[in-house]
């Protein structure tokens, strides 16, 4: 293997770990002269950024055009490019083609938890036995640490509304809310009113929600966000212990994730 193959396996593997939207673009197939063989690799990040390369010039600038649009859908595909045409900076006229793969590698779905009590802890564990990244945010950095959530790959403690507008939240980021107080959750809820967060859960009482709800309006919280917002969190299991309430929490972040909805049929046998 090529130090540049192991360069592009390593950024790809990278990226993975840390949910950074990529592809691979792989050459599969060349007829005539081209600028790289068959197994040529490039990463290519949703910024443009690329590690390797499949032969540069105008067609590796389609490439990495062709290969965000695919991080931006969310699906791979494959390219087929013919270089002749030199003004658009193929390598010449001797008419070479190249069938290239774009593989988007499609980060792994993040719970953030906001709030460290029992819950989000039990939340964080169960989450990250399920295969999500995790990252927990409380203001309380006595309780945000590594020997209470060894499972979490990002720790934050500091000011709730300014921190989590710090946070890459994505389409595939689900929101936890399990805060000690009710003046804390408005400010979540404004902080991320932007954001395109997949599933936002809301711990509480009907009556703590109808109170948070109306500081949020006030606040400038439009009423299509609030009408997301699941609460009070979880499937209805009966739960009363943290982990119970994790497991009610999780069931329906995975339900969201599926696009399973109330009243369908369970798993098959």
């Amino acid at each position: 293997m090529s130090e540049e193959t192991e360069a592009v396996y390593e950024a790809a593997l990278e990226a993975v770990r840390e949910g950074v939207p990529a592809a691979v673009a792989t050459v599969i197939e060349t007829k005539g002269s081209t600028p790289r063989g068959v197994s040529a690799r490039m990463l290519v990040y949703a910024d443009g950024r690329t590690v390797g390369t499949v032969g540069g010039g105008g067609v590796e600038s389609r490439v990495i055009e062709e290969a965000q649009a695919a991080i931006g859908s969310g699906e791979s595909r494959e390219l087929h490019h013919r270089l002749l045409d030199e003004d658009r900076g193929d390598p010449g006229v001797c008419g070479g083609d190249m069938r290239i793969f774009l593989d988007v590698l499609a980060p792994r779905p993040m719970v953030l938890v906001i709030g460290a009590g029992h819950v989000g802890q039990a939340v964080a564990e169960l989450a990250a036995f399920l295969g999500y990244r995790i990252s927990v945010l409380d203001e309380r950095p006595e309780l945000v640490t590594a020997d209470r959530f060894p499972w979490a790959g990002t720790l934050v403690a500091g000011d709730l509304d300014v921190e989590v507008q710090n946070l890459g939240l994505t389409e595939q980021t689900y929101v936890v809310m399990v805060t000690p107080h009710h003046s804390l959750d408005e400010k979540v809820l404004e902080a991320v009113k932007n954001r395109p967060v997949a599933y936002l859960g809301l711990i509480g009482s009907r009556r703590r929600t109808r109170h948070t709800f109306e500081r949020a309006r006030e606040a400038g919280v439009p009423e299509a966000l609030l009408d997301r917002v699941h609460t009070p969190i979880g499937l209805d299991i009966g739960a009363e212990t943290p982990r119970e309430i994790a497991l009610s929490i999780m069931a329906e972040i995975v339900a969201v994730r599926r696009g399973f909805h109330e009243g369908e049929t369970g798993a098959e046998p």
